[in-house]
């Protein structure tokens, strides 16, 4: 055994050996201390996640695919760069340019597999795809709701299921009016997930969503946030009233389900407002209660019967409210009624101004055409109207909307004539020549008329619902309109087949 020199090396060993226990013959020596000291750790209370949601609803999305048949090249037309280098010299280093970049003996491109002699996928008559969406299962049966938009160019369409397996699907019907399209998936003794379409009207913005759907065609992607606003209007039809959510959607979510907490769809996500192509935390749903309303008529006759009773209308603002002496700017007034509609042989005039339809409040022009829109033909609903300075009640019975409305919205050519002058105004006018009505023949562009789109052309029909045929009419009219203390007058304007009211403020003169 070697000696050990180092004092403080004896004294260690001696420690240990005074600290240690024997047991059985053996040393037991203490347990070592770490250095070291202990990692963060939080404690905080668990937030709720939509993993529980997510697992039950999903099953019950599709993505959806759409193929068109391709159509065989028409070589009538104009052809491709290129054509005729087949006539040119063998060795001409434009015709080795265009037989090496695949041009055909006509001019046009050719594929590798036709330079190679082989029929491959899109040759005439053959299927292929054009675009992809989403859509969900809202029956055990295999009904699928999707946009109008995704299936409108398709021949054929299919379904992927969430665990990657395609089915065949015929369409049932569409309705491009809502942007709605229904789906039929048959396959045997097959039950699918489905989800069911839910009341939107108790969502309040703020509420957490969730969407569900097929972006880019990446499938069963899910993304969460917040309804945002509600009542969107975005030019898309008479019937917008879109949910606004910032839940991340791209292209490929149109048609896929928007989940509230519940489970249950509160929308259709249907646009995005995107300038760069991508999401940008605006994204827009078609309310639930708007597509089973939808739905329902698609899966029972593939069609969508809407009401509808025969007018032009134009929103009410406060300057044409304050003219007639409603309180508020509200409703939606009758420019003109179709002779033989509905609401013209009910005795809706124009001016008349529709506040109310069954008791519910209309405000403004699209409510009233959304709620017009919803009523079965054949019913007969109640209408208040608000008509010389007051309420009055009308009973509708409501019409199906027609195939194909006419409209014109183009302007009546006049010849500026001499003519009287409403200085206050900066307008000058002629009696028409069947003495119904007064023509316009000039515009003073720095005129309050001017600047509220009144332009030559324009027949003023009525001052105050009140028809005119002089300028001593129009004054009159003026006269008793700032007489009952109204702000402005209510100008009804007719040009070609149209017909509106512009309100003109009486302090102009």
């Amino acid at each position: 055994m070697s000696i050990v020199k180092n004092s403080y090396f004896r004294k260690s060993v001696a420690a240990i050996a005074l600290t240690a226990t024997v047991t059985g013959g053996i040393f037991a020596l203490p347990p070592v201390i770490s250095a070291y000291a202990e990692p963060v750790t939080v404690t905080a209370a668990a937030q709720p996640g939509f993993a529980d949601l997510v697992e039950k609803v999903r099953p019950a999305v599709v993505s959806v695919r759409v193929k068109s048949q391709v159509q065989p090249v028409d070589n009538s037309g104009p052809q491709f760069f290129g054509q005729g280098f087949d006539q040119l010299p063998d060795g001409h280093p434009l015709k080795r340019f265009f037989r090496d970049f695949g041009f055909g003996p006509q001019g046009e491109k050719q594929r590798p597999d036709q330079r190679k002699g082989k029929r491959g996928e899109g040759r005439p008559g053959h299927a292929r795809p054009v675009s992809q969406g989403s859509g969900f299962f809202i029956s055990e049966d295999g009904y699928v709701v999707t946009n109008n938009h995704v299936v409108t160019s398709g021949d054929s369409f299919s379904v992927v299921l969430d665990d990657g397996k395609e089915l065949d699907a015929k369409l049932i019907g569409t309705d491009p009016r809502t942007d709605l399209a229904v789906l039929k998936v048959d396959e045997p003794k097959t039950k699918f997930t489905y989800v069911a379409l839910g009341d939107d009207n108790n969502v309040r913005v703020g509420d957490w969503v969730v969407a569900v759907g097929n972006p880019f065609g990446l499938g069963g992607t899910v993304t969460a946030g917040i309804v945002s606003a509600r009542g969107r209007d975005i030019g898309a039809s008479v019937y917008d009233d879109f949910i606004q959510i910032d839940a991340a959607v791209n292209k490929g979510n149109s048609g896929g389900p928007t989940f509230g907490l519940n489970g249950q769809v509160i929308g259709i996500n249907t646009a995005i407002f995107s300038p760069s192509g991508g999401n940008v935390g605006i994204a827009f749903a078609i309310p639930a209660s708007t597509a089973k309303q939808v739905v329902d008529q698609l899966i029972k006759s593939g069609s969508v019967e809407r009401g509808w009773i025969g007018v032009q209308i134009q929103p009410v603002n406060k300057e044409i409210a304050d003219s007639i002496g409603l309180s508020e700017a509200k409703g939606a007034i009758v420019a003109v009624p179709q002779p033989d509609g509905p609401a013209a042989k009910a005795g809706i005039q124009a001016g008349d101004v529709i506040t109310a339809i069954n008791g519910e409040t209309v405000e403004d022009s699209r409510d009233l055409a959304r709620k017009v829109g919803n009523i079965a033909p054949k019913e007969v609903a109640e209408f208040t109207i608000w008509r010389n300075q007051k309420a009055q009640t009308i009973k509708v019975t409501i019409g199906g909307m027609p195939d194909d409305q006419k409209s014109s919205d183009g302007a009546a050519t006049q010849t500026p004539s001499e003519g009287e002058t409403l200085d206050s105004y900066g307008l000058t006018v002629v009696p028409s020549e069947n003495n119904d009505g007064v023509v316009i023949t000039n515009v003073d562009p720095d005129s309050a008329a001017a600047d509220r789109g009144i332009r030559s052309g324009d027949v003023i029909a009525s001052v105050n619902n009140k028809p005119v045929k002089t300028v001593n009419d129009i004054n009159n009219a003026i006269a008793e309109a700032v007489k009952s203390g109204r702000k402005a007058v209510l100008l009804q304007l007719q040009n070609n087949d149209q017909s509106r009211f512009v309100a003109l403020p009486v302090d102009q003169g």
